[in-house]
């Protein structure tokens, strides 16, 4: 798993209202725009952590993801910001942040309008069913239709669970089904969930895991830093490893809408 880039923010742009912990597109050093998750905000460094093993599990797998790098953050940035709410993100924020390329011209996917391939409808609801991904709905679908194709984004909603679970009881969550897959925004269109399963359960090997665990800052877990990664890992290798649960129910959920 090659590591991801380094960028320093030299541009506060604009904040992004919309999402409840109030990302912003930023511009940075390398010259490109990016939507910057702040370890400062609500619901601080564990929902960077989701967006980044959810973020490139699913680029591992194949889905459409955009890039995702490590953001240095200044605090004097906050001096030239006229919004207090801002500046204290800012100040919370300083150091090392998480943002994802920035796609412009994007618009959000409709899904009465927009056509999608069910494969890979089946392939976006298996793995958010295997993340826990509570939040791919129809209120917000966390899609965007970017040139005509589809791509994955906001992933800090995985593993949702973690927000109030100690690391040392993840393993009781592995034969979770996750129930919640009922109001995935694209159960309707994954009819080929079984195959799906096939395809991306081979995939997802014990290394690349491991590779994808590894990129987790040691500031973002805090203390123990090494036995919380160790428990990310173990949690998702024996999830995926199987038996699998979130599958069955994934198929039982979609076979009570249709």
């Amino acid at each position: 798993m090659p590591p991801l880039r380094t960028v320093s923010v030299t541009r506060y742009v604009t904040p992004l209202r919309e999402g409840g912990s109030l990302p912003a597109i930023v511009e940075a050093d390398d010259d490109g725009l990016y939507v910057l998750k702040f370890r400062g905000a609500g619901q601080g460094p564990r929902a960077l952590i989701a967006e980044l093993v959810a973020g490139e599990l699913a680029r591992a797998l194949g889905l459409p993801v955009p890039e995702l790098v490590f953001v240095e953050l200044d605090a004097d940035l906050a001096r030239t910001e006229p919004d207090p709410e801002i500046q204290e993100l800012i100040r919370a924020s300083a150091g090392l942040n998480l943002a994802l390329d920035y796609l412009p011209g994007s618009v959000t996917f409709d899904p009465n309008a927009d056509r999608l391939d069910a494969d890979l409808a089946s392939e976006v609801v298996w793995f958010d069913a295997y993340t826990s991904n509570v939040d791919r709905t129809a209120r917000n679908t966390n899609l965007l239709m970017w040139h005509r194709a589809l791509w994955l984004i906001d992933h800090g909603a995985s593993l949702y669970f973690h927000h109030g679970t100690p690391s040392g009881e993840f393993g009781a969550r592995v034969a979770d089904p996750f129930t919640r897959i009922k109001e995935h925004v694209l159960l309707g269109r994954a009819s080929t969930l079984a195959a799906a399963d096939a395809r991306l359960a081979a995939r997802l090997s014990d290394e690349i895991i491991a590779a994808v665990v590894h990129l987790v800052p040691d500031t973002w877990l805090g203390e123990d830093a090494g036995t919380q990664r160790q428990a990310y890992g173990d949690y998702l290798q024996a999830r995926v490893r199987g038996p699998r649960p979130f599958v069955e129910e994934a198929t039982r959920a979609r076979l009570s809408r249709v």
